[in-house]
């Protein structure tokens, strides 16, 4: 209970080759919901196997980007940096290769830089430390301002440079005992050094790295028996002389408990997982010891305590206080009893911050996602465990596994044949999903219940909900994996709740959030079909907020000793300021001089402006049907702010037709001397004042709606190109059935009950496709080369066709994510 199979992807069988899992297998899962994992391609004419890395985005998980890894031998690590835009990748020969996105595309990656030691496998490998930690306040999830609920944690980089910015690289261990580190110098080179763990190299079948809040970098590592020490050391990387240095010292071992009960010496053989509980988690740690069958595992800590001094001592110079010796010394936590053997191990990745004492936890909180980690069983079973005290929180039963009968797990009679297992696991960054690539190569996402399967009151389980999406708010993660749990009767009550807690924090908090919590917002309405429509109206004001910003940085001051508030400050204040209904009457306490442009520049923002107009006419005109919510652009007609911003770009607008027409949105009028955006800003003006403070909003007079009737006999209102509801996974998972996929092979959209009441809004197949973003026609069979968001659907040109300054000022806003933060990929070209 508490988990179940949200999908499964599996390879297509193909006669001449076929993909089998690499032995290790290795998968690892980006902040930004990228999942990147290795198989084996077995040809069956050249009887050889190429190394394989795929990468897929969890909305899209058909679509995989498979590259040949161009390493010699079994890839053997894979590790996503901090921002999850780069991939490292290390093999059995010592060679580690570091991934980057080509031109910000989520489906095409190249190999630029890396590192090697020949010939020695690399055992294990991490990004270093960049000194920003996040801690989460499970238990000030109440708590109003965001400051309380996640605080910044004081924690050093691995390596600071001149000026304490963080040197990026990364640390590997090798099975012969060596560390080697590379840095990546801001121009491109690669600095490596190389150093013996300690001088008794010996053979290292596991280790694991981790780092301490004052910069240095521990690593534990084990020969693989369980009658041998797991052993610590301390690294420490400086540059000197334009050189990499690598000091190291040893620290305090341990000994597995279960080697030192007499009961159970031998039982144990093998060690066959070492993981530091977390990256940042230096003093504590997770060891797993099995037979053929069976294993344990333990959960350890690292404490100071002091050391007892002789009573002979003791009375020639009494110990005082602070004065008595102190000694770091691990200690156990937790351990389980047998259990069926453990394929996979997945730690959390979310920063709670854990004392020992937590393990006796509030209720409400005990079962929060992130507390547990995930072990896999070679039956097909998963667990999730308290992170500390190794109490089982939640389980999956596989296909192959039996549900538990009231015998003990060793009587159950062993099915013939090797079972289908997870041979690699990871957790979300929110702990809300899992995925794990089992003995076949198959991919399958499992669901994890926030509540972890516990009867929690819904109200308990919203709140969970809630706190994680503000956390992804604050770090800028993607938040697919919350939507997996999101059902349709929850929308409204999260987007309202959402709101709540966005409109108590601070004003400069609100600005640095302001388009994230539209966003999601927008991913959130997908889910219901009551609150579809909204959908575009939180697109279309993401590209408000957007054009909005780029024109007004356009405006230049006309003298460099100017006062202290920017011209689009100025224009903001001048328009709120001034209520006015006739548009010239407002642009007359303007200083004209500040938005004298180039005449290329104001033509090249056409497309732009055009929308602009377009959208007010198109608002202004659906008015009076208002009380239909189901239209898209209902939610602007009562949004000052949004009003207001158009109000603004309307003055700016009539401005720059006074310098050059051709700029100037075109209407298509029925009479010709009717000046068209000044009536359309008279109407705009009065319905803003309706609602221009959010807490007395009134409703727009009759005078109003009877004008607004005329509109469609004055002027032809333009179909307005809402974005397409996207083609991904998330809609089709709410019946909570399971979803089965192919690598390569886009699903249908059967079973898509959304899009029916949607298709007023979407283009027939034929009609001409447009640019999402430059709002420019592609023709109904598009000829360039497009990219698409993986989360909102929309559709732009991946080359610029323009040379002006002021348009790409418009397309650096968009070009590593969409404007509403997602990722981009590739299209064919066969789009249409």
């Amino acid at each position: 209970a508490g988990m179940d199979l949200a999908y499964v992807c599996e390879w297509e069988k193909k006669p001449k080759s076929n993909h089998c899992p690499s032995i290790p297998l290795v998968c690892a899962w980006s902040c930004r919901n990228l999942i990147a994992f290795t198989t084996d391609l077995r040809n069956e004419e050249e009887k050889d196997l190429t190394h394989m890395v795929h990468i897929i985005d969890t909305e899209h998980p058909w679509d995989v980007y498979s590259v040949n890894s161009g390493h010699t031998e079994v890839i053997t690590c894979l590790e996503w940096d901090q921002s999850g835009s780069r991939l490292l990748s290390a093999d059995a020969d010592g060679h580690i290769k570091c991934w980057s996105m080509t031109d910000h595309l989520a489906n095409s990656w190249e190999n630029t830089v890396g590192s090697v030691v020949e010939g020695d496998p690399v055992v294990a490998l991490s990004w270093l430390h960049n000194g920003v930690k996040l801690a989460l306040h499970v238990e000030k999830s109440g708590a109003s301002n965001f400051g309380e609920k996640f605080s910044r944690v004081k924690f050093s980089p691995s390596l600071t440079l001149f000026g304490g910015k963080p040197m990026e690289g990364w640390i590997a261990v090798t099975i012969s005992g060596l560390v080697t580190v590379s840095l990546l110098k801001p121009n491109g080179q690669v600095l490596t050094a190389t150093e013996s763990l300690c001088r008794l190299r010996c053979r290292v079948a596991l280790a694991d790295v981790a780092f301490t809040g004052g910069g240095n970098i521990v690593v534990a590592t084990s020969d693989g028996s369980s009658a041998s020490p797991v052993q610590f050391y301390k690294v420490c990387v400086s540059v000197v002389n334009e050189k990499c240095k690598i000091d190291t010292e040893i620290l305090p071992s341990l000994f597995m408990r279960c080697t030192t009960d007499p009961a159970r010496k031998d039982k144990y053989p093998a060690i066959t997982h070492l993981k530091f509980l977390a990256r940042d988690m230096s003093e504590q740690v997770l060891l797993c010891a099995s037979n053929q069958n069976n294993s344990i595992v333990e959960c350890w800590s690292l404490r100071k305590e002091g050391l007892p001094v002789n009573n002979i001592f003791q009375q020639i110079s009494p110990v005082v206080g602070d004065k008595q010796p102190m000694i770091l010394k691990w200690r156990i936590l937790s351990a389980t009893n047998d259990l069926d053997r453990v394929s996979a191990v997945a730690l959390p990745k979310l920063p709670i911050s854990l004392t020992n004492t937590d393990l006796k936890v509030a209720n409400d909180t005990k079962f929060f996602p992130g507390l547990g980690l995930a072990l896999a069983f070679h039956d097909g079973s998963v667990h999730i465990v308290h992170r500390l005290s190794l109490q089982m929180m939640a389980v999956f039963y596989g296909s192959s596994s039996q549900r538990p009968v009231d015998e003990p797990a060793l009587k159950r009679p062993r099915t013939a044949g090797p079972l289908v297992h997870f041979k690699a696991m990871q957790l979300s960054w929110t702990s809300l999903a899992l995925a794990g690539v089992d003995s076949h190569g198959k991919l399958s996402m499992l669901r994890i219940s926030p509540s972890m399967g516990h009867v929690l009151d819904m109200n308990m389980s919203l709140r969970h909900l809630l706190f994680l999406l503000e956390y992804c708010m604050v770090t800028g993660y993607d938040w697919w994996d919350i939507l997996l749990h999101v059902q349709p009767s929850m929308v409204q009550n999260l987007v309202e709740k959402l709101h709540e807690e966005y409109m108590r924090q601070n004003a400069a908090l609100q600005q640095v959030l302001s388009t994230r919590i539209v966003a999601m917002k927008a991913s959130l309405c997908k889910l219901s079909s009551s609150t579809i429509a909204r959908v575009c109206d939180y697109h279309a004001k993401l590209f408000l907020i957007a054009i909005s910003c780029t024109l007004k940085s356009l405006l230049r001051p006309h003298f460099l000793n100017t006062p202290d508030k920017s011209p689009g400050d100025r224009l903001t204040e001048i328009c709120s300021k001034i209520t006015d209904v006739d548009i010239d009457k407002v642009m007359i306490n303007l200083k004209t001089e500040e938005f004298v442009l180039e005449m290329t520049t104001l033509q090249s923002l056409q497309q732009l402006i055009q929308w602009v107009g377009d959208f007010v006419l198109y608002l202004l005109a659906s008015l009076p049907n208002q009380g239909s919510p189901v239209r898209p652009g209902h939610s602007f007609l009562r949004d000052g702010a949004s009003l207001g911003m158009f109000r603004e770009l309307m003055v700016v607008i009539r401005i720059w037709g006074l310098l050059k027409p051709s700029c100037l949105p075109v209407y298509t009028a029925t009479s010709d001397t009717q000046d068209s955006m000044s009536l359309l800003f008279r109407l705009l003006t009065k319905l803003w004042l309706c609602c221009r403070e959010e807490n007395h909003i009134t409703e727009p007079d009759d005078a109003l709606i009877d004008e607004c009737c005329l509109l469609p006999s004055q002027l032809l209102i333009p179909n307005i190109d809402w974005l397409p509801i996207n083609d991904g996974i998330i809609s089709k998972l709410q019946n909570k059935q399971l979803v089965r996929l192919q690598f390569g092979k886009a699903p249908g959209l059967v079973g898509h009950t959304v899009s029916s009441q949607f298709d007023a809004f979407v283009r027939a197949p034929g009609q001409p496709k447009i640019d999402h973003l430059r709002r420019l026609h592609l023709g109904a069979y598009p000829t360039e080369e497009c990219k698409s968001c993986t989360r909102c659907g929309c559709v732009t040109m991946l080359k610029s066709p323009n040379k002006v300054t002021a348009v790409k000022q418009w397309e650096q806003r968009w070009i590593k994510n969409c404007l509403c933060g997602g990722l981009w990929r590739k299209m064919p070209l066969s789009y249409s």
